[in-house]
């Protein structure tokens, strides 16, 4: 019996028993659900990290949560806002109001340590829902996008950072969350 002979049943059984076998627990086995196919084409979701102050006069920037109290008093006019926050459900650092399709400037509100701050961005709503830059007296923060929006209905939160740049040259970058609508 030549060696061709040996291999040639050797290889079938390895074949079928392959074949055969549960798929492991890493593999997964396609289901056909439209849900799954969109599952496996989204990129995973980005967490963006927080990045403390580095620069300037080696004090810290620091962003406090806004109150009820801070935004009633702030007075803000337009018709939709958005809100940066460090977590979904936690109180914004940053909030700004403005109109749809409004080339009339956004204005919002960030609380730097105990003082409230206005803050301004240019263009209306529209400008604000993609991350913009938002400039205050000595500050600029600018909101970036990181990932796909979590969640579902008409404005759910998307992972972004808002990175301060304070006049000294100081810079901090915060993780968290943008979510713009009504």
């Amino acid at each position: 019996m030549n060696m061709r002979n040996l291999l040639f049943p050797v290889t079938s059984l390895a074949l079928a028993l392959a074949a055969c076998s549960q798929p492991s627990q890493t593999e997964t086995a396609p289901t056909g659900s439209a849900d799954n196919a969109k599952a496996a084409e989204a990129p995973p979701p980005i967490k963006p990290t927080d990045v403390p102050t580095r620069g300037g006069d080696g004090s810290p920037i620091e962003l406090a949560m806004l109150t009820e109290a801070d935004v009633s008093g702030a007075k803000l006019k337009g018709e939709l806002a958005c809100s940066f926050a460090d977590d979904e459900g936690a109180q914004p650092i940053l909030l700004a109001q403005g109109d749809v399709a409004s080339e009339e400037p956004s204005r919002g509100i960030v609380k730097v340590g105990d003082s409230i701050e206005t803050v301004s961005a240019n263009g209306g709503f529209d400008a604000m829902a993609k991350g913009t830059k938002f400039y205050a007296k000595g500050l600029e923060l600018r909101v970036a996008l990181t990932g796909l929006a979590q969640g579902e209905g008409e404005s759910p939160p998307r992972p972004a950072t808002l990175t301060a740049d304070r006049a000294d040259g100081a810079r901090r970058v915060f993780a968290g969350l943008w979510q713009c609508g009504p």
